[in-house]
């Protein structure tokens, strides 16, 4: 007998299973495109468990939840704890100073600091900030790893498309975008990465180039593999990586380090993440569903912290501070 059902098997859907299994509760869950895969946005996500980083746009509630992530994640995949490292280039220091002042938890780099940390990065950059609390991990292999870990406890991914009301019993909506006609307020925003391939640089974590205009994140994966990312576009409209996401990314990409040049491209993505209007995650509770929703570019931040409220609300009736005021 199953005490909850789950629909959407993303990052927040298998977080609450695993949320509803720790307190004894049984999920159903439930996914239109069965295990994680392509099309659910947690695919293409970046991986950077960085709260304080996040911190300089983000509000209190994503710096607070977020620094709880590494360790939770840690009890289901590998995590690299290496933390971060922000740069900027020269003509562009006031973005680091601007960074540094809306951030906590950094230290201030020179350009030896630098070196010290990322060797192939030495004499390129000459001042940035390192955050040594963040982490970092691969989102497929992190998926994966959740998905074998309630496998092993009983519970599979079960291929199909249902709506709340058609199910008996308590119900948590996990659909990102696809419960957007349920869910007010809730817009999509459009993000794009590429996945490259180089056998001539090493990082050891992930890092930040601040730009005006098109900042960059890369983050390392195994087998000399980096995942580009950053954009966030206003707009609802699917389909492939626009050419000018791609330019930009890979120009930002050659600033950080010209040999990103000769890389291979291994892949390219794009998709729509369900947002809030202040990015800040929600649990919206109507009749016998909570909706778990806008996870926005906090994926794999905040959704055990997500998971972990909608699971105590099913187990004692108390709601936490990403339940939904109104």
């Amino acid at each position: 007998m199953n005490d909850v059902t789950i629909i959407g098997a993303g990052v927040a859907g298998l977080w609450a299973a695993r949320s509803c299994l720790a307190r004894g509760l049984h999920p159903r869950l439930i996914d239109r495109g069965g295990a994680p895969g392509p099309h659910g946005c947690s695919w293409w996500a970046g991986g950077m468990l960085a709260p304080e980083c996040e911190g300089t746009t983000a509000e209190r509630q994503v710096v607070t939840h977020g620094r709880l992530a590494a360790s939770l994640w840690a009890d289901v995949t590998h995590v690299t704890k290496n933390g971060t490292l922000v740069l900027a280039p020269e003509r562009d220091r006031s973005e680091l100073d601007r960074f540094a002042s809306r951030t906590d938890g950094h230290t201030l780099c020179d350009a030896a600091a630098i070196a010290a940390l990322e060797p192939d990065l030495a004499k390129q950059h000459r001042r940035g900030l390192f955050f040594a609390s963040e982490a970092h991990l691969d989102p497929r292999l992190a998926l994966a790893d959740l998905t074998q870990s309630l496998s092993d406890a009983g519970v599979v991914v079960e291929t199909g498309t249902v709506e709340p009301s058609a199910l008996r019993g308590q119900v948590v909506d996990c659909r990102g975008l696809s419960a957007q006609a349920d869910v007010p307020g809730l817009r999509g925003v459009r993000g794009e990465m590429i996945v490259l391939r180089s056998d001539e640089i090493t990082l050891s974590r992930p890092i930040r180039l601040l730009h005006p205009r098109h900042p960059l994140y890369v983050v390392p994966r195994a087998k000399g593999v980096f995942m580009l990312g950053a954009t966030q576009i206003e707009s609802a409209a699917r389909g492939s990586i626009t050419m000018r996401s791609a330019l930009e990314l890979l120009s930002a990409a050659y600033a950080l380090d010209p040999r990103f040049a000769e890389a291979e491209i291994v892949e390219m993505g794009a998709d729509l993440r369900p947002a809030f209007a202040d990015h800040v995650p929600k649990i919206l509770r109507k009749g016998r569903v909570l909706y778990l929703n806008g996870l926005f570019r906090h994926g794999f931040l905040l959704a055990p912290a997500l998971a972990e409220q909608a699971a105590e609300y099913l187990f004692t009736g108390k709601t936490g501070d990403l339940f939904d005021a109104d």
